[in-house]
Parts: structure tokens; sequence; C-alpha cells
């Protein structure tokens, strides 16, 4: 009997496993070299190993060019499935027409596809884990785009509110599994702009067109259909399973018990981690205040300005413009956490090196809304409004990233966890906001109606720099989170 090497590739980390295994001869490994890791080899008490610095299979070391196709091939998906929660709402005035509903009945349609993100990634990450996070993306996506068909065709508005909800559901799949493989493909130093434009990107879509509702349900199906088929073209190699390796020391092999843990975790970070509690609340209330202005627009643009359903899709010209700049300034961002990395005694920098651009957001966001809020009605001209919108929009976008990008560092195994929780809850206000933003305009005017999203922005404003702050001290206090000792 001779000690031999099994290896698995999974798409969420690389397992390595050395074993006792009935093998041939040659291939047998030098005791010298199994010496070095902990375990005794035996099926009960493997060799814990992980990948050598220079092995070609490690996802750290393939070419730039694959990682960078892999990671444009899920922007295109995630933008895809975020232009689908937000385009919808330029055929409201239209559905309303067609199918003789109300204004509140409409607008459920954003609010069921955006509740079904917070159900999606329940599922969907621990299949990822198990099966692999490619085989995941197919099928969901494999179903999430026919259903469009479904939508187009729709002859009454329940059929139009299920599919929504049901492509929600299905396309909630790349807002957390893309994330956790540009951490597999990316090493620390490498996966700030990666992330941040995986951070950005939904934001990129809600900030997009308004056409007749029809037209948007084909059109998001020509756009899924596209990411269907260049995600069958992106090729990731899995072997056969084994026990468990260094990445996996704590993660069960049982579907039943990953689907448990994995299902349980996120509320339980939400109670028991400081840092994802807030940072999920903050994540939540920007999101969903952007997700509000989708029936906010058209009241400040179409009821109050006379403008047209397809002139009041310009309204988001200085939102997405602000988006595009945000994105940006990732680069800024990175060369801020590279020189901690350099001034780092064992290279690796601080998770709270990443928050820099999260609290410049912090500050752009109110500034935009209560800019937006009291310019929002005439006298003033319109182009003050849509301007306000380039803060808020850039705000909006270094918050979620450069969050992102934190929680990525700061939970490092557990970060499917992190981010579920945060895109659970922001996926909660984003369904609920849309809803109670005509009846506050309503109510309160433009100017409050808007000030209150803005009040809530003020709030949260200080929670990246509490981080910044205390950050290290918290999460050396936390069961899940990164601490120094564990790099010494």
């Amino acid at each position: 009997m001779a000690i031999g090497r099994v290896a698995l590739f999974t798409t969420t980390a690389p397992i390595l496993i050395l074993q006792e295994t009935l093998v041939p001869a040659s291939p047998v490994i030098d005791e010298k070299v199994v010496a070095k890791y902990p375990g005794s080899g035996t099926p009960e008490d493997p060799y814990i190993v992980g990948w050598d610095e220079d092995d070609r299979e490690n996802p750290y070391n393939w070419s730039k060019t694959r990682k960078w196709i892999i990671t444009t091939q899920l922007a295109l998906t995630t933008f895809t499935v975020s232009f689908a929660s937000s385009s919808y709402s330029g055929g409201l005035e239209y559905i309303t027409r067609d199918f003789q509903v109300s204004d509140d009945l409409a607008v459920l349609g954003i609010s069921l596809y955006v509740l079904g993100f917070a159900v999606g990634p329940l599922l969907w990450a621990p299949m990822g884990e198990m099966y692999g996070r490619r085989i995941v993306f197919l099928i969901t996506v494999g179903l999430y785009t026919p259903f469009h068909i479904g939508g187009a065709l729709a002859k009454n508005i329940t059929t139009v509110l299920v599919i929504r909800l049901l492509t929600g559901i299905f396309g909630a799949s790349p807002l957390t599994n893309a994330g956790g493989v540009v951490s597999d493909i990316f090493n620390a130093r490498e996966r700030g702009l990666a992330s941040a434009i995986y951070a950005a990107v939904p934001f990129l879509g809600p900030a997009d067109s308004n056409l007749g509702w029809h037209f948007n349900f084909w059109l998001m199906f020509i756009m899924s259909l596209l990411s269907l088929v260049t995600g069958y073209f992106w090729h990731q190699r899995r072997g056969a399973i084994s026990y468990m390796s260094k990445y996996d020391i704590n993660r069960s092999t049982s579907f039943t018990k990953i689907m448990r843990v994995n299902l349980s975790r996120p509320f339980t970070f939400l109670v028991t981690e400081p840092i994802v509690l807030l940072l999920a609340i903050y994540i939540s209330v920007v999101y969903g205040t952007l997700y509000a202005l989708f029936s906010a627009f058209p009241i400040v643009f179409q009821t109050h300005r006379g403008w047209t359903a397809g002139e009041g899709g310009l309204a988001f010209l200085g939102v997405g413009a602000g988006i595009s700049l945000g994105t940006a300034t990732a680069s800024i961002q990175n060369r801020i956490y590279w020189k901690a990395m350099d001034k780092s005694a064992d290279g690796r920098a601080p998770p709270e090196a990443r928050l820099h651009t999260a609290m410049l957001g912090g500050i752009l966001v109110p500034i935009g809304l209560f800019w937006f809020a009291w310019t929002a009605d005439p006298p003033v001209h319109w182009i003050v409004p849509i301007i306000a919108g380039f803060p808020f929009g850039q705000g909006v976008c270094q918050i979620l990233q450069s969050s992102t990008a934190y929680l990525m560092d700061a939970y490092d195994l557990y970060f499917a966890s992190a981010v579920a929780a945060t895109i659970v809850l922001r996926s909660i206000f984003a369904a609920i906001f849309p809803i109670i933003a005509p009846t506050m305009f309503g109510r309160l005017g433009d100017a409050w109606g808007t000030s209150v999203f803005a009040f809530l922005g003020l709030i949260c404003a200080p929670i990246p720099f509490l981080f910044w702050k205390y950050g290290k001290l918290i999460r050396s206090r936390s069961k899940y989170a990164y601490k120094e000792s564990d790099s010494s």
C-alpha cells in the first residue's frame, strides 16, 4: 500500500488530499514531502495539503487573460440580472394601461423580482459549494432565460408578477456565486479591481433604460441568452471528490449539512457579527434608496414636470455617470491597498485598508440626496436634480464595492455567508422601498420624501469610519473573521 495523490478542483476552492490509497508504486510521494503536512495519511486523519506556489493548476497562477475572460463573463451575467430588475420600470405606464391595474400593483413587479434576490442566494450558494459554481450558473441562468419569453407574451398581470418572482429567484445566482469565483482566482493584491467591477455591476443595471414592457421582456431575454451562451464556454474542470483539504477543514461533504449550515449562517452572521450586521444595514439603505428612485423619478419628472415615459429614462443619466466614476475610483483604492501591503510585515494588508472609498461614498450619498430633494420641483431647471444624481451614484457604487472587498478580506472562507447576509437584507429593502416611496412622496412631497432617504444615508455614513478605527479589535473577538495572528 502506497501513499498516492488525489486531486479535486471545484469552483469554490482547490482541494488536494494525501491519503492511503491503492495505487501503483510509481507515483509514491517522497516521505520528506509528506512529513511537512499535518495528519497521518489515513482516511480518518488525512494529510491536509494546499496548492504549491508554482502549481499551474492553482487558480491564482492562471493567466491574466483567462482570469479576465471569466470575470468579464460573470460581470455580463450580473449586469443582465441587475438590468432586468429595473428595466421593467420603464414599462410601468403601459402595464397599468394594458392590464387596467393600479400603479401600486404594477410596481409590485419590481419588488417581487428583488424579493427573489433574497430567496435565491440561500439556495444557490450551498449548491455551488456542493456541485461547483459553473453547473449552478448554467442551470439557474438556463431557467432564468426562457421565463422572459413568458413575460413578453403574458396576457394578464398575474402572469407578469409570477414571472418576475421566478426570474428574480433564478437570477440571484451570480449575485452570490460570482463574488466567490473572483476570490478564488485572484489573490488579495489582484482582486481589488475585479471585486470592484463585480460589486459595481448591480448598480450599473438599475441606472439603465426606460422602454415599453413587451420590448423590455424581449430585451431581457436576448441579454440573458447571451449570458447563458458565453457561460457555457466558460471552462472549469472538476475531478473526483475526496475527503477534505485545508480549505474544507470545517466543511462537511454532506449535502444536507451544507444546506443547513448555509441557510442558517447568513442569519447567524447578522446576529453575531457586528461587521456583517452594520455593513448589511448600510448597503441595504443605499441599495433600497436606489430602487426607491425607480418609482420616485416618474413622479418627479413625469407627473410634476410633464415628461413622457421615454424622456423619463434620461433622468437616470446623472446616477449612471456617477456609478461609472465610482467604478473607476477602484484603481485609487487599489493603490492605497498595495501601499498598505508593502508596509505590512507579512505582506498582507489589514482588511480595513479597503474602506477608503466607502468613507468617501458615505459623504457623497447624503449630499446627492439632499441636493436632489430640494431642487426636484419647478421652477428649478431639470438639469439641476439630474446632476444631483452624480454624487449619489458615485457614493452608492463606492460603498458597495469597498464594503464587498472588505468582507472578502475580513471573512475569507466565510465570505459567501457574509455576502449572502448583505444580499438577503438589501433585497428586502429594495423590495419594500419602491412600494412605500410613492406614498411618501404623495404625503410629504418630493423634497421631504427624498430627504427621508437622505437622513437614513447620513445616519449610516459613520459606519465605515467606525470599522476603519475599530475593525481590527472587532475582528479579534469574532469566531469567523480574519485575525492578524492567523497569518503568523
